[in-house]
């Protein structure tokens, strides 16, 4: 195994804290099935109470999905926005009173990440959702080598069992809670067997600080590999009306093996609301911008836009936004998927949660579909350095049948 702790220069350490705060890097060169956890942990392993939360039962205005075992809201709230990435965070109190706000509106499933700051969202949410903490459902993402004290970027991925277990204890210690209901590998470590990593998370869980885990940007053969030494709770792969990349493998895959399914930027990163117009004043710090997304170039943004007007076709007869339509149709795909969009904004949150009200028909879909097929989208999801950090086939045009997928098998 690689050691992960090589050190970066300026350049290099700004380059990648910038790539890593959006959850990619550069690429580098069982023992309790959940039910049995969540029984144990309720009664009083490494825990200090009964968890409503954590026995699978919570109580929303919204409806409840289930990733896996676990119950959740049926839309989730993510909790990137408010630390980075499109510049303009808010304020801490501002960005505390909307995650609270999106909890009145009945979201019980907040996502976040120790490299959202790095940080600094898990600190916000822990510090939201304390006064609530038994009737949510907290996710977050471990995998990027970071300063646990100074919060600073020492290298690329880190998925070294001993890393992780430290990591998690200093989440725990920012999310102010004894427990973190789902912990996402966010990036696979092409470095550690996954084998290694589910089995992390099984001591982990067996030890009531994790109930249950799961991966992000992660392929159908690693997806195998990791369930088949630990159960997996949850796949998060970018997924949406304009991005249907896993598709091709990674959500048939989930409906195999009984993997629930989240979609992260499930607006397409703002584009689908149809506020991200070509004169659009991105932010200077806006990741969009800075880090050359090619579907937000000017011209992307000008040839995309029947897009919009498509779902505001389908929006006008439920009196719904284009926003709402694309969260409308992630729910309807499958039952086991769960969006979680993020906002800075109140009232954007709201517009979104908005979106469980919008039924659509068959016919809805169809149009949806079809329109789809005809317009196509103009540019990739992610520039390809950024995509080089995402496993095998987890973007069109890779598969990971017949592979291992990214990850080294293990030595035993």
């Amino acid at each position: 195994m690689k050691p992960h702790n090589k050190s970066l220069n300026r350049r290099d350490f700004l380059t990648q804290s910038t790539l890593a705060g959006f959850g990619f890097t550069f690429s580098a060169s069982g023992i309790l099935n959940a039910f049995q956890t969540n029984m144990n942990h309720a009664a009083g392993s490494g825990s200090t109470g009964a968890h409503p939360a954590s026995k699978n039962s919570i109580s929303s205005s919204l409806g409840k999905r289930r990733l896996g075992s676990l119950e959740v809201s049926e839309l989730g709230f993510g909790c990137m926005n408010i630390a980075w990435a499109y510049g303009n965070p808010p304020k801490k109190e501002d960005a505390i009173q909307l995650i609270r706000s999106a909890y009145e509106q009945g979201a019980r499933f907040f996502d976040t990440a120790e490299i959202y700051g790095p940080h600094k969202s898990e600190e916000m949410v822990g510090e939201a959702l304390k006064p609530f903490r038994n009737e949510v459902v907290i996710a977050s993402k471990f995998g990027f080598d970071i300063d646990f004290k100074t919060a600073q970027m020492k290298g690329g991925l880190n998925s070294n069992p001993a890393h992780i277990k430290e990591a998690v204890d200093h989440m725990l210690q920012r999310l102010q809670t004894d427990r973190i209901d789902l912990l996402y590998q966010h990036r696979v470590d092409p470095n550690v067997p996954i084998e290694d990593v589910a089995g992390t998370m099984a001591e982990l869980i067996q030890q009531g600080k994790v109930l249950h885990y799961g991966l992000s940007e992660a392929g159908a053969a690693t997806i195998r590999r990791a369930h088949a030494e630990h159960p997996v709770t949850a796949i998060q792969n970018e997924y949406s009306f304009w991005t249907r990349d896993p598709e091709a493998e990674v959500i048939p895959v989930c409906e195999d093996l009984g993997i629930g399914f989240v979609p992260w930027s499930p607006l397409g990163m703002g584009y689908l609301t149809g506020k991200v117009t070509p004169d659009y004043p991105f932010a200077d710090s806006d990741i969009r911008k800075t880090l050359n997304f090619p579907r937000f170039t000017a011209e992307a943004l000008e040839k995309n836009r029947p897009l919009v007007t498509l779902l505001q076709n389908v929006g006008a007869r439920h009196e719904a936004t284009p926003g709402q339509v694309a969260l409308a149709w992630l729910l309807a795909k499958k039952p086991f998927i769960v969006p979680i969009p993020g906002t800075r904004l109140i009232n954007h949150m709201q517009e979104n949660m908005g979106a469980v009200k919008v039924k659509l028909s068959a016919e809805d879909i169809k149009e949806l579909e079809n329109g789809f097929a005809d317009i196509g989208v103009f540019g990739d999801r992610a520039p390809e350095r950024l995509k080089e950090s995402h496993d095998i086939g987890t973007s069109l045009g890779t598969t990971s049948k017949g592979t291992q997928g990214k990850t080294p098998l293990p030595n035993n």
